[in-house]
This record gives C-alpha cells, sequence and structure tokens, in this order.
C-alpha cells in the first residue's frame, strides 16, 4: 500500500487551520484517487476519506481500504460504526496507517448505516456517542473528530444539538463538522436528505458563540468560496463543501490555497491533468484501470470552453482496454486555455 512510505503526518495546529476548508466524506466519490486529483488543486485543504465502517476494518480484515498516497497530506479517515471498542481498534488501525485525523460519522441517513445503528441514527444517543468518542481517543495520537446533523426526525435541534456538543466535547472531542440540516430517517432518501431538509446555518453560527472552545466547522450548501469566506468572517472555525468540490473541483480549490489560507497560487487545471500523468502510469502497472481515476477528472473544466468535449472523450475513452495516460492527454486537446477563457 502507498501509505507503506512513511508520511508525515500533521500536528493539531496545522489540521486546524487545513480544517478553514474541507472536502467533505462522500460515499463512492471520495476515494484515493479523487483525493490526489484535490491535492494537486490545493496543498491546503483537508481531505477526507469516504466512510469505512469499523466491522470492514476489525471484522472483515479490510485494510486495503486504509491506502492512500503519502501527497494526500492533510487527510483525514472516516469511521462509520457504534461499538466503542470496535471503533477504537478501527481508529488505531487509522492512525497506524498514518491519518492526520480519525473523524466518527454521525450524520449519514442511508438505510444500510440506519441497520447497522450508525450515521445519523446516532444523534438520537450522545451517550454512546461520547463512549464511543472516548475509547477513540484513548486509542489513538491523532485529533478524534466527529461530524453530524442539526438533528434527526422529529427531534428539535435548537434542544437536541447543544446537549450532543456538550457530551462529544466532554468525551474529548475539540472539532465538530456540522452538516446545518436534519436527516429524515424514515421517508426520505439519502439524496433527498442532502437537498430537501431546510438548512439552518444561524443555529451552527449559534453553536460557535455557545461553545467557543470548540473548533466548529459548517457543512450543507456551499457552492463558493466567497460563501466559505463569509462564514469564516462570522466567527466559525471552518466551512467543508461536498457535491460542489466533486462536480466543480476547480472552482472550489484551484483558488482556495491564495483565498482562504493566505498562501500559493491559483491551480491550473491544465497543469493538473499533467501532473496526473505519472499517477495514473503506477496505478496502471499495479493492475488498475484509466477510468477509476478519470471518473473523477470530469468535472475538471466544468463552466469553461470544452469541458463537454473534455467529459467525453474521457467518457468514452478511458474505459477501453490498455487506455493509458494518452487518453486524457488527448482529451486535454480539446479544452481551451485559462488564458483564452
Amino acid at each position: 500500500m502507498e501509505h507503506s512510505r512513511i508520511p508525515e503526518k500533521q500536528g493539531i495546529s496545522t489540521i486546524h487551520r487545513a480544517a478553514r476548508l474541507s472536502v467533505a466524506p462522500m460515499m463512492d466519490w471520495t476515494d484515493r484517487h479523487c483525493r490526489y486529483v484535490h491535492r494537486l488543486l490545493s496543498g491546503q485543504a483537508l481531505l477526507y476519506t469516504e466512510m469505512v465502517t469499523a466491522p470492514a476494518l476489525v471484522r472483515g480484515g479490510a485494510l486495503h481500504l486504509l491506502s492512500y498516497s503519502p501527497e494526500e497530506h492533510p487527510v483525514a479517515l472516516q469511521l462509520g460504526g457504534s461499538d466503542p471498542e470496535e471503533l477504537a481498534l478501527a481508529a488505531r488501525f487509522g492512525a497506524e496507517a498514518g491519518y492526520d485525523e480519525i473523524n466518527l460519522n454521525c450524520g449519514c441517513p442511508s438505510d444500510r448505516v440506519q441497520s447497522g445503528t450508525f450515521g445519523a441514527v446516532l444523534m438520537k444517543d450522545p451517550i454512546r456517542v461520547a463512549e464511543c468518542v472516548t475509547a477513540m481517543a484513548e486509542a489513538v495520537d491523532v485529533e478524534v473528530t466527529v461530524k453530524c446533523r442539526i438533528g434527526v426526525d422529529e427531534q428539535h435541534p435548537e434542544e437536541i444539538l447543544p446537549g450532543f456538543l456538550d457530551h462529544i466535547r466532554t468525551a474529548g472531542c475539540h472539532r465538530v463538522t456540522i452538516h446545518a440540516r436534519k436527516a429524515w430517517l424514515q421517508g426520505l432518501s439519502p439524496k433527498e436528505n442532502r437537498d430537501i431538509p431546510p438548512l439552518d446555518y444561524d443555529l451552527v453560527h449559534g453553536m460557535k458563540a455557545a461553545f467557543p472552545d470548540l473548533h466548529i466547522s459548517l457543512n450543507g450548501g456551499i457552492t463558493s468560496l466567497d460563501q466559505v469566506r463569509a462564514h469564516l468572517d462570522a466567527g466559525l472555525d471552518g466551512v467543508m463543501i461536498g457535491r460542489a468540490a466533486y462536480h466543480q473541483p476547480t472552482d472550489i480549490l484551484a483558488e482556495a490555497d491564495p483565498l482562504i489560507f493566505g498562501t500559493g497560487k491559483v491551480a491550473d487545471p491544465i497543469e493538473v491533468v499533467q501532473k496526473m500523468v505519472p499517477y495514473v502510469e503506477r496505478h496502471l502497472v499495479e493492475g488498475g484501470r484509466l477510468h477509476q481515476i478519470t471518473r473523477h477528472m470530469l468535472g475538471l473544466f466544468a463552466g469553461r470552453p470544452g469541458a463537454r468535449a473534455w467529459r467525453r472523450a474521457l467518457s468514452e475513452g478511458a474505459v477501453h482496454d490498455g487506455a493509458g495516460p494518452e487518453v486524457m492527454l488527448q482529451a486535454l486537446e480539446r479544452v481551451a486555455p485559462l488564458a483564452e477563457v
């Protein structure tokens, strides 16, 4: 696995700074190839894995799910589960693999996580969440964090969220990302849960005022760096972006380093594609296929001349047997240089 090369873990202060802007953990999307692309666009933003279930690591022995490239740092592992001992062991696996942070998922509303009594359903059991956080924090020497909703089902967020945050803070969690929507565990699909429940940004800002010692990031509905800066200027510690960062990665991440972190320069997506060539070549030598990487690159030129031709060339060419980086470079010829935009 790539992380067998000794990775350089980031310190707490570095992670807190990186969390000013993070890319949300998204199932089937934020795999190691996606994160590598995102890292080329931003050297500073905090990246998250897809949710990895503790049972898969502990009972299933699926340690290959922890593979990543050292270049992805700072990178966080998100775990799903509800058994403190199992989560503690899974967290230890993650820390030993070199992840900079271990995050507990308390926000996913899918049927799969409900049947396993974890994800958003844990919003109903803050005591159990606190037990899990305590066990994980005692097992590792990296920061343990939580990602949650403002509430679920018939809960009143303004009533239950302060108690939830107080429990996890007491348990040793000092950084939390709050998706500013309720989750409806019955009646709405996971996709609908990302759109239909109304956003309540004011409540999240209120939680920062009520818990000034907590590092609080906002998630949900953010689609631009201007919005990120507005929330940071209003007092939040960080903003996490999901679908917009995936579908329009250049819009969100290419300018993030200078605009959000005050360092570096604006990334050129054309250069990103060129820098992906050696990564693709390594992946193919290891037995991988081109489309496993390029499916995460389709949105690199979203909104720019040639974007449709780029997507079509990649989608059609990358699935063929023997497809290599030449497919990617030929597709790049369809895109107008940014200077011409």
